[in-house]
C-alpha cells in the first residue's frame, strides 16, 4: 500500500486499486486530492504491468465531488491560481478517460459532481443499489462543468441527463443502472465480490488488445462505417504486430485443439512466450 495524504494505492500484480482518502469530507476532491491522483496515475503507467485499475471511496461514501472551499471559495480572488488549482484536477480527469488499463468505478456511497465525473469517465462501473448519484451544481448557480455534462450526456440517455442537470436530484445505484452509466448494482455487501469478479475477467485478458479495444471503441464512435472499419482493420494489424499475433499463434491454435470455447471463456495466456 501507497499512503498520499489523500488518497491511498494499493498494486497487486495486474491490479491496482486506488482508494480516495478523505472521509472525514465525504472524500470531496481538494487541490491535494488531484495532485495525489496524478500522482497515482503515474506511479501506475510507470509499473508497467497494471491490466486493471479500480477507484473506490474510503469510508460510506466513493466521493462528494469537489471540494468547494478548496478549488472554487478561496483561490477566486487570484485567477492565476484558480486557474492552476483546477487545471491539476482537469489533467487528472483527462488522463483518467484515456487511460491505457482498464479502469474500473466501485461506487460505493455518495458519488456527486466529481464524484459522478469520475463513475462516467471510467471503463466500467459497479455501485451498490442504494449509493447516491447527482449533479447539484445547479443548486448553487452554475451547470456541471469540468467534464461533468460529458459524463451524463455520454452515459444517461437525453431526457435523464437533462433532468439531472436541470433538477439536482438524485439517483440510486439501481437507478443507475438502468440508465446506463454504471454495469450493476448489487446490494451493498456484494459490492466487493461483483467488483472481484470483473477485475478476474480482465486480468485474463491480452493488455495489448484491451488497450487497443478501447482506443478502437472511443474513436469510432465518431466515424461512418466505412471509416471504422478502415480505422478498426489499421488498429488489428497495430495488435498483431505488438502482441507477436498472439491472437493467431496462441488463441486459434489452442481453439483449433477444442481447448475453449471463445463465446464462454478465454484462452490460456500461459502459452505465451516471453
Amino acid at each position: 500500500m501507497i499512503a498520499l495524504k489523500t488518497v491511498n494505492l494499493e498494486l497487486n500484480g495486474p491490479v491496482a486499486t486506488v482508494y480516495l482518502n478523505r472521509p472525514e469530507k465525504k472524500n470531496a476532491m481538494n487541490p491535494q486530492m488531484h495532485r495525489d491522483m496524478n500522482q497515482v496515475l503515474d506511479t501506475i503507467e510507470e509499473d508497467g504491468g497494471v491490466k486493471a485499475v479500480v477507484i473506490t471511496g474510503i469510508g460510506d461514501s466513493f466521493s462528494a465531488g469537489m471540494d468547494l472551499e478548496e478549488c472554487f471559495l478561496q483561490p477566486f480572488d487570484d485567477p492565476q491560481l484558480f486557474y492552476r488549482t483546477n487545471l491539476i484536477a482537469l489533467n487528472w480527469f483527462k488522463r483518467l478517460k484515456a487511460f491505457p488499463a482498464v479502469t474500473i468505478a466501485k461506487v460505493n456511497g455518495f458519488a456527486f459532481g466529481g464524484g459522478l465525473l469520475v463513475t462516467g469517465l471510467c471503463d466500467l462501473a459497479v455501485t451498490s443499489e442504494t449509493a447516491l448519484f447527482g449533479l447539484s451544481e445547479i443548486n448553487f448557480g452554475i451547470f456541471p462543468a469540468g467534464g461533468a455534462t460529458w459524463a451524463a450526456t455520454h452515459n444517461l440517455p437525453r431526457k435523464q441527463a437533462l433532468y439531472y442537470i436541470l433538477t439536482g436530484d438524485t439517483m440510486t445505484g439501481a437507478q443507475a443502472q438502468e440508465y446506463g452509466l454504471v454495469n450493476k448494482a448489487v446490494p451493498a455487501d456484494q459490492l466487493d465480490a461483483e467488483t472481484d469478479r470483473i477485475v478476474r475477467k480482465i486480468v485474463k485478458k491480452n493488455p495489448v488488445t484491451l488497450e487497443l479495444a478501447k482506443q478502437v471503441y472511443e474513436r469510432t464512435t465518431t466515424m461512418d462505417l466505412p471509416t471504422a472499419i478502415d480505422y478498426d482493420q489499421a488498429k488489428l494489424w497495430e495488435l498483431s504486430r505488438l502482441s507477436g499475433n498472439e491472437w493467431i499463434n496462441v488463441a486459434l491454435k489452442q481453439f483449433e485443439k477444442r481447448a475453449y470455447q471463445p463465446g464462454l471463456s478465454t484462452y490460456n495466456r500461459a502459452e505465451v512466450k516471453s
